[in-house]
C-alpha cells in the first residue's frame, strides 16, 4: 500500500468511526484494558493524557462526532523578540495536512486573560474551514457561535467571551495540552457533546473494530438491562463494568 492509498484507507475508516460516540471510541482505547478481546488499551486509562476532562463545552451537538487529523497551533502574548510565524502559517499547516483536520488551538495566556481571551471567532473559523478543517478544539474561550454555526464545524472550548485582547502565533504543528489531552500532529481525535480523545493512525483499523465489539456488547446489555427490574439481576447484568 502507498502513501495514497494508505491515507485513503485511513480517511475511510475515520468517515466510519464517525458512527461512534465517542465515550464507545474511549472504550476501544483504553477504558477497559482487563479486556484485551475489545479494549486495545494503549494507554493507562487513570494517568495518561489521553483524553479531555470535564472544562470542554461542546457549541454544536447537533452536528455529531468528528474524526480527524490534529494540527496544532500555539497562540500567546505578543513578543517583539519573535515574529516569525503568522495565521498563514497555520493555514498552511492544515493545508498541507491530509484531511479531514481537526485543529487544536493552545493559549500560553496567563489563567486570568486566558478565561477572557477568544481563540477563535467567525473569520478566523472561516478561513480554517475553507482549507479542510472539519472540527477544533481549545483550552481558551470561543465567541461569535451563531456566527459559527452555519460553518458545521464541530467545536470544543471551555466556554465563550464577547473580545480578546492582543496574541500571536508562537508554534505550528508541536505537541500539545489541551484540557488534559495531550496531542502530537498527525494523531487521530475523535470528539463529539461528551470530549475528545485521541491515539496513533496506525491504530484506526483496529479502533473500529474494537468499537464495534463495545457497540454489539453495550446494545445487548442495555436490552437485557431494559427486561428486568430486579436488583440482582441488574448488577448480574452489569458484571464487569461496575463491581
Amino acid at each position: 500500500m502507498n502513501d495514497n492509498e494508505r491515507i485513503a484507507h485511513e480517511q475511510e475508516v475515520m468517515r466510519q468511526l464517525e458512527a461512534f460516540d465517542t465515550p464507545t471510541i474511549t472504550n476501544a482505547v483504553a477504558t477497559y484494558p482487563a479486556l484485551k478481546e475489545m479494549c486495545l488499551g494503549l494507554y493507562n486509562p487513570n494517568q495518561a493524557g489521553w483524553y479531555t476532562d470535564n472544562r470542554l463545552r461542546c457549541f454544536y451537538p447537533e452536528l455529531g462526532p468528528r474524526c480527524g487529523y490534529a494540527v496544532t497551533a500555539v497562540y500567546g502574548m505578543p513578543d517583539a523578540s519573535y515574529g516569525r510565524l503568522e495565521f498563514k502559517d497555520i493555514l498552511e499547516a492544515i493545508a498541507e495536512s491530509p484531511g479531514p483536520v481537526i485543529l487544536a488551538l493552545k493559549e500560553n495566556f496567563l489563567d486570568g486573560m486566558k478565561r477572557r481571551n477568544a481563540l477563535i471567532g467567525g473569520n478566523m473559523m472561516t478561513a480554517f474551514k475553507q482549507v479542510g478543517v472539519t472540527a477544533v478544539l481549545g483550552d481558551a474561550p470561543a465567541r461569535d457561535i451563531d456566527e459559527m454555526r452555519p460553518l458545521g464545524v464541530q467545536c470544543l472550548f471551555p466556554g465563550v467571551v464577547a473580545g480578546h485582547g492582543p496574541e500571536s502565533v508562537e508554534a505550528v504543528n508541536v505537541p500539545v495540552s489541551i484540557c488534559g489531552m495531550d496531542i502530537a500532529p498527525r494523531e487521530v481525535i475523535h470528539m463529539d457533546e461528551n470530549g475528545a480523545v485521541k491515539f496513533p493512525a496506525k491504530y484506526l483499523d483496529a479502533v473500529l473494530e474494537k468499537a464495534r465489539l463495545f457497540r454489539e456488547r453495550d446494545n445487548g446489555r442495555q436490552e437485557a438491562l431494559r427486561k428486568t427490574t430486579d436488583p440482582r439481576a441488574l448488577a448480574d447484568i452489569m458484571k464487569g463494568i461496575y463491581e
